[in-house]
């Protein structure tokens, strides 16, 4: 690995730290102190942003806030409209969800995130391999548990990937497409993280952050 790229690559998160510690904590805020709502907000979130982008995902939820605990699908989608490139498929994705949450646990997602413990795995899962989950898999659930506090998952976008990829961490930038590849994947980067001495999450948002200039959330 080049070290001169290591380096740079150091020096980026000398100068980013505060700002991505700044948004970690935000994060763990809404973990700590967000009701139900706007957990459930968060998992909106990231229905929106999975096949488009952060942007299109924060401009979406910025247009249906606040109705997302009763709205039709029909109504959802025409608030949707010229927010999001798949208004009707999204939408579609919120009310199967809403509905399922409902009957699981009455859209009582503070109570029912905790019911996993400690099982990181668990967690995960329930969110990236539940048919009643809709629009969302392992790089969409674990942005929204990252968005919602809890540390130790990677958010392994096209960003992400092409970083790993450039730097020699990963052999291919393609999307991993199970369980088991994406848990490889994740497990190298943790690795990298280790042996270039900055934190796993906090690397996360910087590579992000390096190829689009933003650390959003």
């Amino acid at each position: 690995m080049n070290a001169a790229i290591i380096e740079a690559l150091r020096e980026s998160h000398r100068m980013k730290q505060p700002a991505i510690r700044a948004r970690l904590d935000e994060f763990a805020s809404i973990g700590r102190f967000g009701d139900d709502d706007q957990l459930f907000e968060e998992l909106v979130y990231c229905i929106f942003t999975a096949g488009a982008s952060a942007r299109m995902g924060l401009t979406s939820i910025d247009r249906v806030r606040g109705y997302l605990r009763k709205c039709s699908r029909q109504r959802l989608a025409g608030m949707l409209t010229g927010a999001h490139r798949f208004p009707n498929a999204r939408s579609g994705y919120v009310v199967h969800t809403r509905k399922y949450l409902l009957r699981e646990c009455r859209l009582g997602m503070r109570e029912k995130l905790a019911s996993f413990g400690s099982n990181a795995d668990a967690r995960r899962d329930y969110f990236a391999a539940n048919p009643g989950i809709r629009g969302i898999g392992y790089k969409e659930a674990s942005h929204y548990l990252r968005n919602i506090g809890y540390p130790g998952y990677a958010i392994l976008d096209k960003h992400i990937l092409n970083t790993l990829f450039e730097f020699g961490v990963i052999a291919s930038p393609r999307p991993p497409a199970t369980k088991k590849k994406y848990l490889e994947v994740e497990q190298d980067m943790r690795k990298f993280a280790a042996d270039i001495r900055i934190d796993f999450d906090e690397l996360d948002l910087l590579l992000w952050s390096n190829k689009t200039g933003e650390i959003l959330k």
